[in-house]
């Protein structure tokens, strides 16, 4: 490897900024207490939240800090690291289904106070607010210690090398390697109706790894990613990621033999795991609380109805330890839970913000979720899965003639109204005579959610979420979320394909 001494300059000054680079946040890090350090008065803007909201139907202070950090290694050199920390605060009040919202960087009597005068200014008084319960806390489902700061700067860089010459040294026809870490550590607090004020700490990693192959002249690439709610050291962990690199390598080799898919309708079966994604996106977003409330969902009117086969039922659990999607209480300081939305085929409720839950005599699910301080909190998801049924996973296969075993989705789109989506298979096998054969590429499978869930024949009792990757966009916000299920078959589904 030839480097000429102006790319060595280069080279040498990118290490040094980014060395201050993360010594600056560590010092930051270093010490840093649960609460979030603002310049203001804590009595008197609790005060004043208080004297405030009592005139709303709902409302809060929410209160964040967030520290951040993303290096990613390409081409066997750190090609690009940032670190960014950001704080601030939202002051939301509603009033019926009307919101009123102020938000502000500084958080400084100065700041609040303007904040205050925006939101009156903005709306009528309610004379007769109603009266909502004192919220309640839960226990901590994740450490509330900062990532970032637990590993230093030299530990990434050796890691992120490790796992970059383990990859190459797989197999000669390894042509590329990229790795990414990403850390985030949020602080927040709320502050609600009644003086109730509520604190959460959570940290979220994330590691991804894309390996592509050459055979010939066919390239092929194969991705895998891993992460949740705790600390590098998971990801660090040598049999963690050396899996995650197998995966990645094995998913690319397959690809390399793959044949065209057949186009037209097939029976389907999905593997466990991430293609739960397909559960979230096509039927999932239908059943969160605004969409129903406002009438747009294809589930609007359907609870109590039977719109499913007896074998499925799905949760929206957030309350599952270190997992991406949950969370200790969302972000109006509702403790999170496991909400049944539908059981054995039979549409039970959806998942609520505050808002949403009051407009709609439901309780809140502790499903109200923002992006930031500078965002409105709505229902999202959290983590949502199919649960596990009565059949073995060879059983499915077995049982079908002809069809497609999909164990692998990347990208997709859904329409929430309709529940019509499409989505692409990252990895898929043909069936043939009850055996899993040749991989495929190419296939995309098209349908509509309220429908497909009719379309289930059997469920297997694998259940498993995913890795940890999932990412949810709405209304322009995008929050971390969980998905999964067990394996389960589909007797008829629109395949789109390369023939």
């Amino acid at each position: 490897l030839k480097i000429n001494k102006k790319s060595l300059h280069v080279l040498y000054i990118s290490v040094f900024f980014l060395i201050i680079n993360i010594f600056t946040i560590n010092l930051i890090y270093r010490g840093k207490m649960k609460t979030i350090k603002k310049d203001w008065n804590e009595e008197k803007i609790k005060s004043s939240v208080n004297e405030l909201l009592d005139n709303f139907d709902e409302g809060e202070l929410f209160v964040e800090e967030v520290y951040s950090e993303n290096i990613f290694f390409d081409d066997n050199k750190i090609k690009n690291a940032s670190y960014d920390q950001d704080k601030g605060f939202g002051l939301r009040t509603v009033n019926n289904d009307s919101v009123n919202f102020a938000h502000n960087t500084e958080l400084s009597d100065e700041a609040f106070s303007k904040a205050i005068k925006s939101v009156k200014e903005q709306q009528k008084l309610n004379p007769n607010p109603p009266k909502f319960k004192n919220l309640n806390s839960n226990l901590s489902l994740y450490t509330n210690e900062n990532p970032i700061d637990k590993v230093t700067l030299t530990q990434k860089i050796n890691f992120l090398n490790k796992v970059n010459t383990f990859a190459r040294e797989i197999d000669e026809r390894v042509k590329e390697v990229s790795v990414s870490l990403n850390g985030n550590h949020q602080n927040i607090e709320v502050i609600t109706k009644n003086g109730d004020i509520f604190y959460d700490s959570r940290p979220l990693v994330r590691m991804n790894i894309n390996i592509t192959v050459q055979k010939k002249n066919k390239v092929e690439t194969g991705s895998f990613g891993m992460g949740g709610r705790y600390l590098y050291d998971e990801l660090l962990n040598e049999s963690n990621w050396k899996n995650g690199v197998k995966k990645a390598y094995e998913q690319a080799i397959v690809k390399l033999s793959a044949k065209e898919t057949p186009a037209g309708e097939q029976i389907v079966i999905l593997g466990p795991g991430w293609p739960g994604i397909l559960l979230h996106e096509a039927i999932g977003h239908g059943l969160e609380g605004d969409f129903n409330r406002k009438k747009t969902s294809a589930f609007f009117d359907l609870v109590g109805n039977k719109i499913a086969s007896d074998q499925v039922s799905v949760v929206d659990d957030g309350t599952i330890n270190k997992r991406r999607g949950s969370l200790t209480i969302d972000d109006e300081g509702t403790p999170s839970q496991n909400t049944m939305l539908i059981e054995n085929g039979i549409l039970k409720g959806f998942m609520h913000d505050r808002l949403n839950a009051g407009l709609m005599n439901q309780s809140p699910t502790g499903n109200g979720r923002r992006q930031s301080y500078s965002h409105l909190p709505m229902p999202r998801m959290t983590n949502t899965y199919m649960l596990n049924g009565k059949y073995e996973h060879d059983e499915l296969i077995k049982s079908t003639k002809k069809g497609i075993y999909a164990s692998q989705f990347s990208g997709g789109q859904v329409d929430i109204t309709s529940g019509k989506f499409v989505f692409s298979a990252s990895e898929a096998y043909e069936i043939i005579d009850g055996k899993i054969c040749s991989p495929l590429k190419g296939a995309t499978l098209i349908g509509n959610g309220p429908e497909i869930l009719k379309e289930v024949t059997m469920v297997a009792n694998n259940l498993k979420l995913d890795d940890g990757i999932g990412t949810c966009g709405k209304e322009g916000q995008s929050v971390p979320v969980g998905v999964g299920q067990p394996s389960l078959k589909v007797r008829n589904l629109t395949v789109g394909g390369t023939i």
